[in-house]
């Protein structure tokens, strides 16, 4: 299951810098991640300062 990033995020960048395959983007206030490339390896949850990024 794709991860999805909630409201707690702060729009760092930091989990668009960590994910391999280019999943996530800036989305208006806060980063948004593309279900459709996700390929669910949790980089961005890593290293995500607010843990924002979550399996659904």
């Amino acid at each position: 299951m794709a991860y999805k990033i909630s409201d707690e995020c702060i729009a760092c960048g930091a989990c668009a810098e960590q994910c391999p395959v280019g999943a996530i983007s800036e989305g208006d206030g806060k980063y948004e991640i593309n279900a459709d490339e996700c390929i669910e390896c949790g980089a961005c949850a890593d290293t995500c300062p607010v843990n924002a990024p979550a399996a659904e």
